[in-house]
């Protein structure tokens, strides 16, 4: 079986490719003497009896990881689940799914077409987090889900794949205030996201998060190239609980807006 260590960098290398920004943002914390860890990383998918967030999760439970919270965003229909490793320096892991039974017909049925195709072999590889589009794909009937729900096109689009790695502002030297590291990302000509504001969630919250939006990127469709929102880099600064120690899950109204990282820039 493949370490976690392994898996994880495999899973950062085919995100860095599918977000060079991402790798840029990186190398300039690197430039300036930081060691960047990852607070976690986020995994999308669909709730069909194949793919549910299970599919992706019993891979990580093989490595160690536990299922910790649960969170709902009644507005994009997606349930999701967090996992967290007894490593704290291990990244947690946040998985979504679309509930399927509140999408309309189309999205439905086009969704049950797609996960036909894919082979239980795939869902069952220890690399299936990061295995890409398992299916054909083409650019209009991407364009027709978008209409209804980003989250369903980018995953047809995307397949299997992290959408998001996120930095811990908490082991950073140099930056200690989210505002401030939200200033120099956008001084190096990156663009945040700003539903919500710029910053997502309070001191009274236990959690600050930000990101970027996701810059398009070619994405090679059966009817052609077309450019199209990829993935995204996101910020996370933790605060103690009352016992002291760093609160370690989610907030759903700030994660509901982050979800729009992925969004088309106007």
């Amino acid at each position: 079986m493949m370490s976690l260590e392994s898996l994880l960098e495999k899973m950062w290398v085919d995100y860095c490719q599918l977000n060079p920004a991402a790798k840029r943002i990186y190398d300039l914390f690197v430039a300036k003497g930081e060691t960047v860890l990852n607070d976690h990383i986020a995994l999308r998918t669909f709730n069909h009896p194949r793919l549910g967030i299970e599919s992706l999760a019993k891979h990580f439970k093989k490595l160690g990881y536990v299922e910790k919270n649960d969170y709902v965003f009644v507005e994009k229909k997606l349930y999701a689940k967090h996992y967290e490793h007894p490593n704290t320096d291990m990244p947690k892991i946040f998985i979504s799914e679309l509930e399927l039974e509140k999408v309309s017909p189309f999205v439905r049925d086009t969704v049950n077409k797609l996960v036909d195709q894919i082979p239980q072999s795939v869902i069952d590889s220890e690399t299936f987090a990061m295995s890409g589009r398992p299916w054909p794909m083409t650019y209009s009937l991407y364009s027709e889900l978008a209409k209804e729900s980003e989250y369903a096109s980018w995953v047809a689009a995307y397949g299997f794949r992290p959408n998001h790695f996120t930095v811990n502002i908490n082991k950073l030297k140099n930056f200690d205030d989210i505002t401030e590291l939200n200033d120099f990302i956008k001084a190096n000509g990156y663009v945040l996201n700003k539903s919500g504001g710029e910053v997502k969630g309070t001191k009274a919250d236990y959690l600050e998060q930000s990101s970027t939006m996701a810059s398009e990127i070619p994405v090679q469709f059966d009817d052609g190239t077309h450019n199209i929102p990829g993935c995204y880099y996101e910020f996370a600064k933790r605060y103690p609980l009352e016992n002291g120690k760093l609160y370690q899950g989610f907030v759903a109204k700030s994660a509901d807006k982050i979800f729009e990282s992925t969004n088309k820039m106007q």
